[in-house]
């Protein structure tokens, strides 16, 4: 254990941290902002009480995200002040976008959505959850273009020893930071779907507030299964997209040693990180590989044979985070499909109520294991074949990068078991009378 890997460490532990409520809160937003709408235009006041239920533990959900969102991006310039120095021309500026422009505004309406109900007219008040909601998706979409950038550097020029942004319109139209930003927003979408769902289940299976919770379960339903086929149909874009951009990533993420035509796709394996002869691989679909990377079995596919070992991305961890995210996105496309075609008399079937309450946390495993892919994936390098990891890391002693993550790690224990325990006291009350 050095430097560089406590660093990496502490990075992993506070962005996987701040993405446990980024996601909620981009999907949260949306279906307030559709709840709250439905009122304007029916008068019905369940749906006024909805918007008040659900956008309670939006806020809950969205103030953690705030405080972990500023305290991950310091470290690029505590722990990874390297990196920030040689690409904070392009990095940065995106960063500040995000930060003047999408933030200010969401947490400007934020406040005025919460303090101004029944101070506006309704319709005024519900566009203020409107501009929330997409102040959020624009603020994801600067976050992504600039990891989109790190995947695939584009519209650069290396020039004074440091990368120097040449074409901003190419940063803004990078096809991977583009499709990054779909899927990523497709999987929140489904979190903040399978979160309503599972909620208004757990007071079904107690009859409490019946019609009320009807009416969110129908709305979820609809709303999940829409982004689950959706991301579906994006996650294979985005796999040819990798296999377009990061060969590499494509080769470890299935466990494929071999550069060959009609490649074919595991659906079970036990990669050996060092030797493909040692891994156990089961369950072949011949050319699927090549299918769905490049659209027709003849395509040839990289092996990691074909790369030097020492720019090969970890085998193992990809590849079974790859799986689980799938796995997971068809258990979200069953489970919608089930819930879509009950949504008129959900409390009749009190299994399914169980498994969807139960389903909350899925959502949440299946992007950690994106995000684990993402960036993993794109090892050894910090910036796609342009900076190394080890490259980029601060001049630091083991001391202090020690008491750093051992302080993250309490700090945020502490913020998540606030969160989550306001979440679930909330979540279990129900909505006021």
């Amino acid at each position: 254990m050095d430097v560089l890997m406590l660093s990496r460490l502490q990075f992993a532990v506070a962005s996987m941290f701040h993405f446990l409520f980024v996601p909620l809160t981009l999907g949260l937003s949306i279906l307030t902002a559709i709840m709250e709408t439905i009122y304007v235009k029916t008068g019905d006041e369940d749906y006024k009480r909805m918007a008040k239920f659900w956008g309670k533990l939006f806020l809950i959900n969205f103030s953690l995200g705030v405080v972990t969102g500023i305290t991950l991006e310091f470290q690029f310039g505590t722990n990874w002040s390297a990196y920030s120095k040689y690409v904070g021309d392009i990095f940065g500026s995106l960063l500040a976008i995000e930060a003047t422009l999408a933030f200010y505004l969401e947490s400007s309406f934020v406040g005025l959505w919460i303090f101004t109900w029944n101070r506006v007219s309704p319709k005024l008040h519900a566009t203020f959850i409107w501009i929330v909601a997409i102040a959020s998706s624009i603020s994801a979409l600067w976050i992504l273009l600039a990891n989109g950038w790190m995947q695939n550097p584009v519209g650069y020029v290396i020039r004074n020893g440091r990368a120097e942004l040449q074409d901003f319109i190419a940063v803004l139209t990078n096809s991977f930071g583009l499709v990054e930003f779909i899927h990523t927003l497709g999987g929140a979408y489904i979190l903040g779907g399978i979160f309503v769902l599972g909620v208004s289940s757990y007071h079904l299976l107690r009859n409490n507030e019946i019609v009320f919770f009807k009416k969110s379960f129908s709305i979820a339903a609809v709303w999940t299964l829409v982004f689950s086929l959706f991301v579906l149909i994006n996650g294979h874009i985005s796999g040819a997209e990798v296999a377009r951009v990061q060969p590499t990533k494509l080769a470890a993420m299935e466990s494929h040693w071999e550069t060959q035509k009609n490649a074919p796709m595991y659906l079970f394996a036990i990669p050996d990180p060092e030797n493909e002869k040692n891994s156990v691989e089961l369950f072949p679909i011949p050319g699927f590989l090549s299918l769905l990377a490049f659209h027709t079995t003849d395509a040839e596919v990289k092996g990691l044979k074909d790369f030097p070992k020492d720019l090969r991305p970890p085998v193992t961890i990809n590849f079974l985070s790859f799986r689980l995210m799938v796995g997971l996105g068809m258990f979200f496309v069953l489970i919608s499909i089930i819930s879509f075609a009950v949504r008129s008399n959900p409390e009749k079937y009190p299994l399914l109520l169980k498994i969807l309450l139960f389903s909350i946390p899925l959502p949440y495993i299946a992007i950690e294991a994106g995000w684990v892919l993402a960036e993993v994936g794109r090892q050894p390098w910090i910036v796609y074949g342009l900076m190394k990891t080890k490259d980029a890391v601060s001049v630091l002693s083991m001391p202090q990068v020690t008491i750093s993550l051992i302080a993250f790690i309490l700090f945020y224990s502490v913020l998540g078991l606030i969160d989550f325990y306001l979440l679930i006291k909330f979540a279990r009350k129900g909505p006021q009378h």
